[in-house]
């Protein structure tokens, strides 16, 4: 015969379901729980429902871009919103913004591709070995940062090791590069390499576009070789040398 349990065992092994989660007692007839939930009132039903999933918020860089550099006047504030500017990772692994150098105002300006270790670590554009030798180009046809050209970068800020910037990148750039143009208002854009001639002209190919003049944002265009391709390339310096030659024409023309 089995035994009868004491009243405290009995409680000790209650307790024990209690505290596994069996709250209930069985009943004569099973419950569907499922269908309880369908009986309540909508509104009950509705107020138990979790809330839908928030969707993150997409942003394009390119539309932001675009608002930031129309909202600047000036090119103090371009450079404040390109300060700003918080879509393009460049900006966190670079130590400062290239942002330009030269004469604003000038009748020629210059579109370089992206800093270089040197203008990182000094904020000017051109001022490595390609841009000491961008200064004996220059001189050769009269011309000078200093006087009479002002130079900027289609890039910002550095990439990583140098690479050649991503078509992310440029794009979301060139609505402030644009708005440089037209807040500078030069005669004319010289476009040095084939990173420039793709943010302006939206065309890759230099040695076969340099020395062609083509229009964009309303300004005659110039592509050339970039100085650095000319420090590995010193044969090219002949046709550097007639692109030159055309500027200077070109100027004169204008004037």
């Amino acid at each position: 015969m089995e035994s009868e349990l004491d009243y405290w065992s009995a409680r000790a092994l209650l307790e024990w379901q209690v505290e596994l989660g069996a709250t209930e007692a069985m009943m004569d007839a099973p419950i569907d729980r499922f269908g309880l939930e369908d009986q309540k009132p909508k509104a009950a039903r509705a107020a138990d429902a979790p809330p839908p999933p928030v969707k993150p918020k997409t942003i394009d860089p390119v539309a932001e871009a675009t608002k930031a550099a129309q909202g600047a006047d000036a090119l103090p504030s371009l450079r404040a919103a390109m300060e700003a500017f918080e879509h393009c990772d460049l900006k966190r692994g670079a130590r400062n913004l290239v942002f330009c150098d030269g004469q604003a105002g000038a009748r020629v300006m210059i579109i370089g591709e992206a800093p270089g270790r040197d203008e990182d670590l000094q904020g000017k554009p051109f001022v490595g070995r390609a841009g000491q030798l961008l200064d004996k180009m220059l001189a050769a046809i009269d011309l000078s940062r200093d006087q009479n050209v002002y130079i900027t970068n289609v890039l910002p800020w550095r990439p990583p090791q140098n690479r050649d910037p991503l078509p992310a990148e440029i794009a979301m750039l060139v609505p402030f590069l644009e708005r440089h143009v037209a807040l500078a208002q030069p005669d004319v854009l010289v476009l040095m390499g084939n990173i420039s001639c793709q943010a302006v002209l939206g065309k890759r190919g230099i040695t076969r576009l340099r020395g062609q003049w083509e229009q964009a944002w309303g300004k005659p265009v110039i592509p050339m070789f970039h100085p650095a391709y000319l420090l590995r390339q010193s044969h090219a310096k002949r046709q550097a040398w007639a692109d030159l030659l055309e500027l200077r024409a070109r100027l004169n023309s204008l004037n």
